[in-house]
């Protein structure tokens, strides 16, 4: 190192009188720091948007979801209260279907008998 009070690229510090005062001179190469600084400073702030933006779509999507959960639970109950319904229509037609057999059989057998008993 040519200067014993350099202390990085760039930089340079230099003694003052007073021994607790030091003197820091920025090389102008150097100097567009302050641009990057900032342009970085502006990223992060538009990356703190994007992670707000990321979060309020989160919450909303979590209500649509819960919305759904909430809709499909609804349906499968009206669903099971459909089925039991139809169940009870198709076992009472069922009931219905025999009983009429069974009105049909006696008709018959009465027809058959009022037509023997004549002869």
């Amino acid at each position: 190192m040519a200067n014993p009070h350099r202390s990085r690229e760039g930089l340079s510090v230099r003694s003052v009188g007073n021994p607790d005062e030091i003197q820091l001179r920025i090389d102008p190469v150097h100097a567009d720091l302050d641009q990057e600084i900032s342009g970085l400073h502006s990223q992060v702030k538009k990356l703190k948007y994007v992670a707000q933006e990321i979060e309020t779509e989160a919450r909303i999507q979590n209500g649509i979801i819960s919305d759904l959960q909430t809709l499909m639970s609804r349906a499968e109950a009206g669903v099971k209260n459909g089925m039991r319904s139809l169940n009870r229509t198709v076992i009472q037609q069922r009931s219905n279907h025999i009983l009429q057999v069974v009105i049909f059989g006696l008709v018959c057998f009465l027809v058959v008998y009022l037509w023997s008993k004549r002869r």
